[in-house]
């Protein structure tokens, strides 16, 4: 007897991406928010079968889209067999709905699309709290689309309230519950990350976040500079979860490095407060590197979305609770996909004196060894100090290796070794207290 195999896998929900275009009040074309909406589909498995720009000179209230204009995306939606409508757009919940019974098909807007992205990415606990509760924010605004079972408007005769209006209600409040319980967990998550940090400030390395637009290569870059094997795709938001590494810089200098979540333009407030946590991250990092897909004809665009998002996320403050400068190095990633010609002029202009850019390819590796340096000369603000060390002092040595950056040594012809070292001053107390005999 032959057994059929059982086929598990999901079936792909066909879908169509339509991107409102209001002319100038976006600084990219409309194509290019066309394909950019049509890659987070394809990120959550929709199958795309067609894509549409819609040019608006006003918003419907009710519909976003005129009425023509409704009835002809509909004509697309039935041609198209499509079972979803991707608007590249924040829907009201009134509107949402309202479409989803002119075209008999499921609505997301690009908020709902991001959120539903970062739900099914999220791995780690506090990664799903934030997705949960930005997803929850979102939501309470739109019981009486998403919450089938309310059947609201079966209710009463209109001087007291139905069956439906109560559950709405006791929806709400369940929903305004969870939110609190979230919003404490996190807290809690916040008041560990600080802990965690204040026990790397005691070692201290420096702390090195990489940001940038989602899918602008951090991972892959993330990777090279550490060794790891954190995932990396060509994918939007391919991770969400904050990663941390320690990684080795010129003359041993060590340095924490973290890979966050990507950015993107238009990103949901929502998640831009759930993500707080995470992105404390950035904010109290030593230095900032922001990394461009340089090959991308949207570069420009995109590097103007990630420092709108870098200007709300707190900056760190030192002693006196003053804000300290952020200090940010552009990499200038995937020249490898660039024309010879175009691939010169680039590296030109990131080796210019004024431009604090290093161009690279995470992927190919060059430009890596550069980079490391420019990490290294922006860290590198600790006192320079010269030390000598007898022959038998190998663990003072390597005390300093690990703690420190050795920058000049030499040795005599009795084996003292003359050393040139940058050391932050508690760093230098413990070597003196350990090492140093009265």
């Amino acid at each position: 007897m032959t057994s059929k195999l059982i086929d598990h896998s999901v079936p792909l929900i066909r879908a169509i991406v339509i991107h409102p275009d209001f002319g100038e009040r976006s600084s990219r074309s409309a194509t290019d928010r066309l394909e950019e909406a049509a890659g987070l589909a394809r990120a959550l498995d929709l199958d795309v079968a067609a894509e549409e720009v819609v040019r608006l000179r006003k918003t419907t209230p009710a519909t976003l889209f005129g009425t023509g204009k409704v009835e002809e995306l509909a004509a697309l939606i039935r041609a198209a067999e499509a079972e979803a409508a991707v608007i590249d757009d924040t829907l009201t919940p009134v509107q949402q709905r309202n479409l989803e019974k002119a075209w008999d098909c499921k609505v997301i807007d690009r908020t709902g699309l991001i959120l539903e992205i970062f739900g099914r990415r999220a791995r780690t606990k506090e990664g799903r709290l934030q997705v949960e509760l930005a997803r929850l924010d979102y939501e309470k605004s739109r019981l009486v689309r998403t919450w089938t079972h309310l059947e609201r408007q079966r209710g009463g005769t209109g001087s007291t309230g139905g069956p439906g209006e109560t559950q709405i209600e006791l929806d709400r409040r369940l929903i305004a519950d969870r939110i609190v319980k979230l919003k404490s967990e996190l807290e809690e998550v916040r008041r560990t990350r600080g802990l965690h940090r204040k026990q790397r400030q005691k070692a201290p390395f420096p702390t090195v976040a990489l940001v940038g637009y989602t899918n602008a290569g951090k991972s892959t870059l993330f990777n090279r500079l550490t060794g790891s094997e954190v995932m990396a795709k060509d994918l939007l938001f391919a991770t969400l979860d904050t990663t941390q590494r320690t990684i080795r810089l010129p003359a041993g200098r060590p340095a924490i490095i973290a890979d966050t979540v990507g950015f993107i333009s238009d990103l949901p407030h929502e998640l831009v407060e759930s993500f707080r946590a995470t992105l404390e991250e950035v904010g109290e990092a030593d230095l900032i590197l922001h990394v461009r897909d340089i090959a991308s004809p949207d570069t420009v665009a995109q590097s103007q979305d990630v420092e709108t998002v870098l200007k709300q996320i707190d900056q760190a403050v030192d002693a006196n609770g003053v804000a300290r400068e952020r200090r940010i190095l552009e990499v200038w990633n995937k020249i490898d996909l660039l024309d010879p010609e175009a691939r010169e002029a680039v590296e030109g202009q990131a080796a210019r004196a004024k431009t604090d850019a290093v161009a690279v390819s995470a992927w190919t590796g060059d430009g890596i060894e550069p980079l490391r340096h420019a990490i290294a000369d922006r860290i590198d603000d600790d006192p320079e100090t010269e030390l000598t060390l007898e022959p038998s002092q190998g663990e003072a040595l390597a005390w300093l290796y690990e703690h420190g950056r050795v920058t000049g040594r030499e040795t005599d012809g009795e084996g003292r070794m003359r050393l040139t070292v940058r050391l932050d001053p508690q760093a230098m107390g413990r070597f003196e207290q350990r090492f140093t005999t009265s």
